[in-house]
Order: C-alpha cells, then structure tokens, then sequence
C-alpha cells in the first residue's frame, strides 16, 4: 500500500503545481499559448467542464458522480485484494491519483478562471490530439499499464498450461487414475498391471 499511496501522492502534486504554473503563466501570452516546439508541442490554456479530453462536458454532474464511485472502487479494491504485483499497484496509484487530482478542479478548488472547470493545457498539435493535463496523462497510463499487465498475465498462465499439457503433466481426476506415462507401461506390460496373473491355479501352477 506504500507504493499506492505515494504514487497517489505525486500524481496529485504534479498535477496541482504544474496547472498552478500554467494558470499564471498562459492568460498573458498571445493566443494563450507558449510554443514549445512550434506546431509540434504547446502549452494551450484550455477549460474544460467535462471528463478527460472534454468529453461529456453537458453532464458534468452525472460525470462527477460516477468517478466518484470508480475511485471508491479502485480504492476499496486494492485495499481488499493488496496486489503483490508493483507494476498493478502502480497503476492503481496513477489512476487514482490523477483522478483526484481531476475532482479537485471539478469541486472549485481548481486554478482555472472558470470555477469547477478543470484547466488543460498540454496541446500535442502534431497529432491534433485533445489537450490534456497531468492527471488525463495519469489515468491513461494507469489504465494501458494494468490492461497490458492483465493481457500478459493471461498469456503466461496459457503458455505454462500448455508446456505442462506437452510434458504430460495432466491433472489427475482421484489419485486412482494414472496418468500418460503410467497408462502407457501397464499396455507393455498387461502381466505386471494384471493381479490374476498372480493367483495360482489348481495345480500349483500360476495360470
């Protein structure tokens, strides 16, 4: 849980002090913008009133309620589970992290002129993407590193089944059932696998 809450702890900070400078820093220039590689990288004062990247600024509400309860449930499920896996806490600080440092704005605690409006201002013009901020970056990076965590995850546990299925490693139903290997030697040698091989005839004489 260190890891989570640090990483949770430097998201927020990050994304607060670094808007706290773009809030002072952008409304003076022309266009409100500061090329830092001309028409590749700026940094665009941007309000926005919805969820990351703008989308659902007309339901700000509805938006706030539901990130409320998807952090709850982040929080509570990694407080449950406690994850060994660095890598899976990490993520789950990111995401957290970046998701309050977002509510934040959202409930006026914000530095954007316009009250509850959370202030972007990463502007990737080369590829004509949203601008976005620290926490947007957070919760992206959070949510693609515990998807490829997952997607790896289930790779490894197919291959390992696989390797074992190969080695005839093949799980036995009761400890009566013999497997591959066994099954083969008692078809080579019925007389050793058979007990009325062993029984003695009338007379004396086995079989």
């Amino acid at each position: 849980m260190v890891l989570v809450i640090l990483t949770v702890v430097l998201a927020i900070a990050a994304d607060v002090l670094t808007k706290y400078i773009m809030a002072g820093l952008l409304p003076g220039l022309p266009e409100k913008t500061l090329p830092v590689i001309q028409d590749v990288l700026h940094f665009t004062y941007v309000e926005n009133e919805g969820a990351a990247f703008g989308m659902l600024s007309e339901h700000r509400w509805i938006f706030m309620v539901l990130s409320v309860l998807g952090l709850c449930a982040i929080a509570l499920l990694v407080a449950k589970e406690k994850p060994e896996s660095p890598w899976v806490r990490l993520a789950a600080g990111l995401v957290l992290g970046g998701g309050i440092g977002n509510m934040i704005d959202r409930l006026g605690f914000g530095f954007a002129e316009t009250k509850y409006a959370v202030l972007d201002f990463i502007d990737c013009r080369f590829i004509h993407f949203y601008v976005f901020n620290v926490a947007d970056a957070c919760v992206t990076v959070g949510c693609f590193l515990y998807l490829f965590l997952t997607v790896a995850s289930e790779i490894r546990a197919a291959k390992e089944k696989k390797a074992a299925l190969a080695e005839g490693e093949t799980p036995k139903a009761d400890g009566n059932e013999a497997g591959p290997k066994e099954a083969g030697q008692a078809a080579e040698n019925p007389a050793e696998s058979d007990p009325a091989a062993d029984v003695p005839g009338e007379d004396g004489s086995n079989g």
